[in-house]
């Protein structure tokens, strides 16, 4: 599992036209920093610390629509009795068993009429509406572990539901929370098919959708520096994996 991942990062380090040549081996001879010099040079003028700023906007405003949304929504289904409870909490589960493929061109043409292709609005908006069921689920049965006592304590008091979900139930939601801000940026980072769908401006790309820009079958491709900026954009990744992984594993455990 881990090889073509090292196969990677180490063929960064390679001249371009020797990579496929030497495929079979997998520590350079000649070790080299070119890939790194010319991948962040970008296109046309565009640097590729354009594209890193990007992402990490797109990645950053969705998962914190979605922290938002999924927190209160869970907080909804967890503690409110409402008409219609079972039957959104089973369309919410049957959303996600509804696979992504057969909602995109319903969604491109609503987001069309909208006027939002084109823009970071597809990529963005509909995460601050609680599309992701995982994360709802994942909130609400951690809410449901959350003892009652502690809201009728808190009525007693003469708090609302509002303050309650602010002062009773939210600090006690980080490791649920957390777990769900890692999945969630990992996830808008990674993204690469809605920003296919949607964007058409360079200057607009996510890394994800840049990477793809060095390769050119008619022209010719640089390997070497799509190798380095595929390498580049794990950092993120792992530095949040490696700062937060006792949050992700204490949220998940919980």
């Amino acid at each position: 599992m881990i090889y073509p991942l090292v196969w990677m990062i180490m063929s960064s380090f390679k001249e371009t036209n020797i990579i496929f040549k030497t495929a079979g081996q997998l520590i350079p001879k000649k070790w080299v920093l070119d890939n790194y010099i010319n991948g962040w040079k970008g296109f046309g003028g565009v640097s590729f610390g354009r594209f890193f700023s990007n992402s990490l906007f797109i990645a950053v405003v969705a998962t914190i629509g979605t922290i938002v949304s999924s927190a209160l929504v869970g907080f909804g289904f967890s503690r409110f009795q409402f008409r219609g409870k079972g039957i959104l909490f089973a369309a919410m589960l049957a959303s996600m068993m509804l696979p992504a493929q057969v909602l995109m061109i319903p969604q491109y043409l609503w987001y069309q009429k909208l006027g939002w292709v084109g823009s970071y609005l597809p990529l963005i908006v509909p995460y601050f509406f609680a599309i992701q069921g995982f994360f709802v689920y994942l909130i609400k049965n951690f809410i449901a572990g959350i003892p009652t006592e502690l809201d009728e304590a808190a009525k007693i008091d003469g708090c609302s539901y509002y303050q309650i979900f602010m002062k009773i139930i939210l600090p006690l939601l980080k490791p649920a929370l957390t777990s769900a801000c890692i999945f969630s940026f990992m996830w808008r980072w990674d993204d690469f098919l809605a920003a296919l769908l949607y964007l058409s401006d360079p200057l607009k790309y996510p890394v994800s959708y840049a990477l793809k820009m060095f390769s050119d079958p008619t022209a010719g491709s640089d390997w070497g520096a799509m190798f380095a900026m595929a390498t580049l954009s794990l950092i993120p990744i792992f530095v949040i994996f490696l700062t937060m992984q006792k949050y992700l594993v204490e949220g998940i455990a919980s």
